[in-house]
């Protein structure tokens, strides 16, 4: 399987590595991969492949049935062979917007306390759905709570336990739609704060700034209705 060196250094911004086969669609699948793949909101990332001789645009990054990760090239584009010596060059701006917004949004669900149904996550903006009968009352003070925890520039960290002690411990889970990819022993947790304050806590596949400070001002935006006890929240990124 591909090891996924997002996950050990998300601010990482290129990396050698081997390419180990090439679907019969064109994806390619590397020994080790900067790219995130599609998964739990969060788009996959785009970029380039680089070897002696070539190069390849990647229009997105997947997981295939089996759960490794493919890097799908621009379509017409030219593909290294098998066994290629490649250099990983992720689109940077993306993936960092991504992390502000994925940040953003596990503090979101911190300033709305309540069950996630949904959510999705671009450069700028993203949104969650909350198991939410009625609206918020007061959309300017849920802004000013979330503007508050940024600029307290708390601490992202992660941390593993066994799949055991999640299912032990039940409330780490807040989304109802997705859950932990399970299968490999361990689950990942994201933390937010520390021991002395530590405001989240939820398992998380995805990749996220290292600090609050790095997000930037935000702003919530509309509040639509989706369903009797569903509201979707959008939460802008404003610098």
């Amino acid at each position: 399987m591909t090891s996924p060196l997002f996950l050990e250094d998300a601010y990482r911004r290129t990396a050698p590595a081997r390419v180990t086969e090439i679907g019969a669609q064109g994806g390619i699948v590397l020994d080790q991969s900067l790219f995130y793949a599609t998964s739990g909101g969060q788009p996959g990332d785009t970029g380039r492949l680089i070897w002696d001789g070539g190069e390849t645009a990647i229009a997105t990054t997947v997981k295939d049935e089996n759960g490794a990760i493919v890097l799908v090239p621009a379509e017409g584009e030219t593909l290294p062979g098998v066994g290629a010596e490649v250099t990983q060059d992720i689109d940077w701006e993306r993936r960092l917007g991504h992390m502000r917004v994925h940040t953003a949004l596990h503090l979101l669900s911190v300033v709305i306390p309540l069950s996630v149904t949904g959510g999705s996550i671009s450069e700028s903006k993203g949104r969650l759905d909350f198991d939410m009968e009625t609206p918020p009352e007061d959309k300017e003070a849920l802004s000013e709570a979330l503007n508050r925890l940024v600029a307290d520039d708390l601490p992202v960290t992660e941390s593993w336990i066994t799949e055991e002690e999640l299912d032990a411990n039940p409330g780490l889970v807040k989304t109802m739609s997705v859950q932990p990819p399970r299968g490999a022993g361990r689950i990942r947790l994201i933390r937010i704060g520390d021991a002395e304050r530590q405001v989240d806590l939820q398992p998380c596949g995805g990749t996220h700034v290292a600090r609050t400070g790095e997000i930037g001002r935000l702003r919530i935006g509309k509040i639509e209705k989706k369903g009797a006890q569903n509201r979707r929240v959008y939460l802008h990124l404003e610098d």
